[in-house]
Parts: C-alpha cells; structure tokens; sequence
C-alpha cells in the first residue's frame, strides 16, 4: 500500500515568511503522495482587526458570525492557499489550492447551537463527506492538494472548518487506499510539558496520558482539539500521528525521533 503524508501547518508558520519558504521547500521535496492543509487564523484575526473585525473563542475555536465567514473566506480560500500553492510551483510541487467545495471534496453540517453559537462553523461527519474518489485521482496524476480550511454544506454555503479537523478526516478518510501518517506542523517542537520551556517535549502521549494533561492543565485551549482530531484518527486507521516543528518536518516525516508521538 501507498504511503500518503498528509500534513498541517498553521498559521505561526503562515505569518513568517521565511520559516514558511523553508517548510514549503522540505514539504515538495517530499517523495511520493502528500496532502497540505494550512490555517492561518492569526493572519485572518490581523486582517480582521484592520477592518475592525474583533475575534471571538470559546475553548480554542474561533465564532464565526457572518462578517467573520466573509473574512476567512478571503483570507484562507483567497490570499493564504494562493500563496502557499504559488510557492509551492515555484519548488515544482504541482499543488493545486481547494477548499471543501471545490470537487465537493468536504462536506459539512453547520454547528448547532447548544451551550455555545460557533455561527457559521462546520462540522464532518465521518468519511462518507469526503470526497475520496477526487482526492485518490489527483494523487494518481501526482497532483498535491493544499486545502484551506473550508467546507461547504451542499446548498451553496461555506463554513469555516478547524484546520486540524480537516486534516484528521482526509487522513481517516483515505486510511483504506493509503499507509497514512497524519503531522501537525506549528512553532513548537511538540507538545509541551512546560509551554515556556521549548526543550521539555514530551516524547510520547497516549489517550490515557492525553487525560492526564489535560486534567492538570498541561494541555489547554488550541491544543486540546488538536488531540482529540489526532487520537480520532488513530482510532479510524491512520498508521501514524506526530506533533512537532515545522522547521524538523524532515525528521518527523523520515521516522526520526522528533516531536511527539500520539499511539491510542
């Protein structure tokens, strides 16, 4: 079987130029099939700000009010994933840039409302909304998608979708065509024991352990939906998932001993 790299960025990656030329001059170098998903909320929440769009969250997740959806529209369909695919050109990695509802390749299911409004935020539901035939064909024509993080809803809505949300259902999704190990890419070297400390990476985290961190507080905000995708997609088939920095992305994806490693 295959082996398929699917990888997320975000957007402290996105936000410095230089460190994303580097990550996306390994990423082309890369043999074999590939996924790129990105981010990019902190670009989006700068944006924003400039046109007096102030950003709200709960529990790591952005809301999403209809002036927010127009915003991340622009800036991750638009601006950040035409980018990201032009520098990828530029490496000769033929990436071409989607969102869920181009090919229809990602649907979603608004958010209800229950303790929390998230507005116009999406929800997948399993593999059944992914569109794996597309996606298998691309990759067949050595064509790499770079998925901004948006999906649509099939009666002619986007919705802002969590970037690693995304990564975890295309790598559970195409798990039965592919050997699929699943990275998350951002500043740090891995999850953290001490989040001022960069050298106390913990090496390796199980569900039980994942508990643990998060009880004492170790784990917190961004991070814990992070690790729920992660695990989620350990537990549907994925053969491997690695949290580390971006600038080790050669290590990580050769099986080197950086980052953090997730097992169930």
């Amino acid at each position: 079987m295959q082996e398929l790299n699917i990888i997320k960025i975000g957007g402290n990656i996105l936000d410095k130029p230089t460190h994303l030329q580097r990550f996306l001059s390994d990423f082309a170098s890369f043999p074999g099939a590939k996924i790129l998903v990105h981010g990019g909320g902190k670009i989006a929440s700068t944006i924003g700000q400039r046109l007096g769009i102030i950003p709200k969250y709960m529990e790591g997740r952005r809301i999403t009010d209809a002036e927010t959806l127009e915003l991340v529209t622009m800036v991750y369909g638009g601006l950040i994933n035409k980018q990201v695919v032009a520098q990828l050109q530029a490496f000769s990695c033929n990436a071409i840039g989607l969102t869920g509802a181009d090919a229809n390749t990602i649907l979603a299911s608004k958010r209800p409302v229950r303790e929390v409004d998230y507005g116009f935020a999406g929800d997948v539901a399993g593999n059944r909304s992914i569109n794996v035939e597309v996606l298998h064909g691309l990759l067949t024509l050595d064509v790499t998608p770079v998925f901004a993080p948006l999906t649509h809803d099939g009666d002619g809505s986007l919705l802002n979708t969590n970037a690693d949300t995304i990564a975890s259902v295309l790598a559970t999704a195409l798990a039965p065509l592919y050997q699929v190990k699943l990275t998350y890419c951002f500043e740090k070297k891995g999850v953290l024991q001490d989040p001022t400390d960069d050298t106390s990476v913990i090496s390796h985290i199980n569900q039980a352990t994942f508990q643990e961190l998060k009880d004492t507080g170790v784990v917190s905000e961004g991070m814990i939906p992070k690790l729920d995708n992660a695990f989620a997609a350990l537990g549907q088939g994925v053969k491997a998932v690695q949290i580390g920095d971006a600038a080790e992305i050669n290590d990580i994806v050769a099986g080197g001993k950086a980052g953090t490693l997730l097992t169930l």
